[in-house]
């Protein structure tokens, strides 16, 4: 695998894992997983910065 394969591999593992985090926290995994792949670890900054989506009363 070239050097361009494994940047676009390692790019969408980072949007699954994006993904997760963002379902842990309450938030849409599909919209995060997209904003994932425009934007990257800046979506992982965002994700870990935003707090939790929780019930009235959390």
């Amino acid at each position: 695998m070239d050097e361009r394969a494994n940047f676009f591999v390692g790019w969408g593992t980072l949007a699954l894992i994006n993904a997760g985090l963002a379902q842990g926290k309450g938030r849409s995994g599909l919209v995060w997983c997209l904003l994932s792949l425009l934007l990257g670890p800046i979506a992982t900054l965002l994700i870990v910065v935003l707090g939790r989506v929780g019930r009235d009363g959390d």
